[in-house]
């Protein structure tokens, strides 16, 4: 989908930035230090997961006056930017973090799997390395899901470790805004048992370990300034980067979002499960995140106590509403109470997903209201900024892992790969008896990622026929069972193919034997959700992307392709350190987004 300059820009008579100022080419070769003066001290990052460019042109559109108007009317805005590829929050994430596509981060999944490790639990790493699930996702989580609190009343929704891993006593479940006492380390909560095992040391490979580059919370913290960062999941201490010891991060406040939803006096939501099941959960769950984002802005830690440490150089957060409210065929929106007893109830469910007007695709109701929380939690941000008289001396950067697909309810096809799965290993074992089990790690959300246990160009062809001479059911919208051709798949890259696809050698140990990139509407999934992302379709892949730097970067729209793995190296630019630094930035050569003006 390729986006042009909107009415938005020409009634403004903007000139697209290209035109104004050129790209800004890095050296090609300089030093990993500063760059000099800079107006812009602090960089506020902002991921509105699942957002779309066309949904943030039609908030604007219809609400020029709002917070989010402001930044992208004010901000250079690329209105033809994309995820890399696959567009899940991992590797998505890892590239806004590090300026690297998975070719040279070597993450292609948060839950995946490398040839070039031993499996989780080995403990004797002698003969040939036969590979091994590569996981770092909420299953990482030493409690990723508290007990069912309906059904025994006891557990903790939110566990918290200290330093030692020790789990704090219970109560959590009882008072969830003691989330804001997680330790700012909860990388000390993780499970080193589910981690993949490195071949030279035995040993359990900690997840900022496992990223093939360092990252901007490296470089910035190097360069002795402050970083914090918010996140889903604690797996996110990734992002601390390779040899950190996970402590580039200061500050990393990352609340389990796979736990128990509970209301703020304790009580389980009706649907009884995670933040991500019910919207108006996932408003409560981002509400924590934006709490800590102003304790940063005031210069506190995360939960807004102890003495003053500065706003962080490098600071912010996801948000998880959006992508939710695209996801949920219908739910509450708001949390109303408490009442008198102190009871809360819920507003009624709205549709999710999108609806059509005038024969364009927009966001619907459940959509409209989780545009409106990001937009009012934006503009308590900028207002915590603008009274701490941070507002000349911030940049803010607003962007999204990725998207999410389809945005047409027509085009919903819900496939359970389940029974694919075993038909190809089935097909495999008739001809292979000694290899029963061909498929040995699977990512298939709205893509298809498979890695196999033979990586020989033959096997990877056995699967590629398999898969596109296969029809199979799946439940549309409406919930009829439709025959959906080729699998659910528009495209398939085995082997080298797959290999030349990501820009990798064959022999890559990451990258998957096989990837398929899905009809528009496939999603493989045995539940309900209408939408989904980590494909390579449009929806998945194009979202927003705006830098707001008065007095650096001047307002405008430039339809031209840019990428989100070069926030990475923008983010350096604008704080006066080197883009250089980052090691994807050497390797390929990503870009700082056009339209930065120089400082001396």
């Amino acid at each position: 989908m390729k986006h042009v300059v909107t009415s938005r820009s020409l009634a403004t008579g903007a000139l697209a930035i290209f035109g104004l100022f050129g790209t800004i080419a890095l050296p090609s070769s300089g030093p990993a230090g500063a760059l000099g003066h800079s107006p812009i001290r602090h960089v506020l990052l902002i991921s509105v997961d699942g957002m779309h460019q066309s949904d943030l042109d039609w908030y604007v559109a219809n609400h020029p006056n709002s917070e989010l108007a402001r930044l992208a009317t004010g901000g250079a805005e690329y209105t033809n930017a994309q995820t890399p590829d696959p567009s899940d929050s991992d590797p998505a994430g890892t590239g806004i973090m590090t300026g690297g596509d998975p070719k040279v981060t070597g993450i292609y999944y948060d839950d995946e799997y490398s040839h070039g490790v031993f499996p989780p639990g080995t403990t004797n790493c002698s003969g040939p390395v036969p590979g091994g699930n590569v996981i770092y996702d909420s299953p990482d989580d030493l409690l990723p899901a508290v007990p069912d609190l309906l059904n025994n009343g006891s557990g903790n929704t939110f566990p918290s470790f200290d330093e030692g891993g020790s789990i704090y006593p219970g109560g959590i479940d009882k008072d969830p805004a003691l989330i804001m006492n997680l330790s700012p380390a909860p990388q000390s909560g993780l499970n080193p048992a589910t981690y993949p095992v490195e071949p030279k040391t035995c040993k359990p490979i900690q997840p900022w370990d496992f990223l093939g580059v360092n990252t901007i919370f490296q470089v910035i913290h190097n360069a002795g300034l402050r970083t914090a960062w918010s996140d889903k999941h604690a797996i996110y201490s990734s992002f601390n980067g390779p040899g950190s010891n996970g402590t580039s991060i200061d500050d990393l406040f990352a609340p389990e979002i796979d736990s128990q939803a509970v209301e703020p006096n304790g009580v389980p939501y009706p649907v009884d499960g995670a933040w991500t099941d019910d919207n108006a959960a996932t408003k409560q769950y981002d509400s924590y995140k934006v709490e800590a984002v102003d304790n940063w802005i005031n210069g506190y830690d995360h939960a807004g106590t102890g003495p003053k440490v500065g706003t962080p150089a490098i600071y912010g957060m996801n948000f998880q509403v959006v992508s939710t409210a695209e996801k949920l065929k219908s739910s509450p929106a708001v949390l109303i109470g408490p009442n008198a007893q102190g009871d809360y109830t819920e507003g009624p469910s709205l549709a999710g997903g999108y609806m059509t007007v005038n024969g364009q695709q927009v966001p619907g109701p459940l959509l409209q209201s989780a545009l409106d929380y990001v937009n009012n939690a934006l503009q308590q941000m900028a207002n915590t900024i603008q009274a701490d008289g941070e507002t000349n001396s911030t940049a803010i950067i607003l962007t999204a892992k990725h998207g999410q697909s389809p945005q047409n309810n027509a085009q919903l096809q819900r496939i359970d790969d389940g029974p694919i799965i075993a038909g190809v290993n089935a097909a495999w074992a008739a001809e292979h008896p000694s290899n029963t089990t061909l498929v040995v790690q699977e990512a298939d959300d709205d893509g298809l990622l498979w890695w196999l246990s033979d990586r020989s160009q033959a096997a990877t062809e056995f699967v590629k026929n398999y898969l596109w001479t296969h029809s199979a059911p799946a439940v549309n919208f409406a919930g009829q069972t439709i025959t959906v051709q080729h699998s659910g798949l528009a495209e398939i890259y085995a082997g080298q193919q797959s290999a030349e696809f990501f820009g990798v050698s064959s022999v890559d140990p990451h990258h998957p034997d096989v990837f398929g990139i899905a009809q528009v509407g496939t999603i493989y999934t045995t539940g309900s959700k209408i939408a989904e992302h980590g494909g390579d379709n449009p929806a998945d892949r194009d979202v927003p992307l705006v830098v707001y730097a008065p007095g650096v970067v001047r307002p405008g729209q430039t339809s031209s392709g840019v990428e989100t793995t070069q926030v990475a190296p923008t983010i350096l630019k604008l704080l006066g350190l080197s883009p250089w630094s980052l090691q994807a930035v050497q390797q390929e050569g990503t870009r700082v987004l056009p339209g930065l003006s120089q400082w001396h």
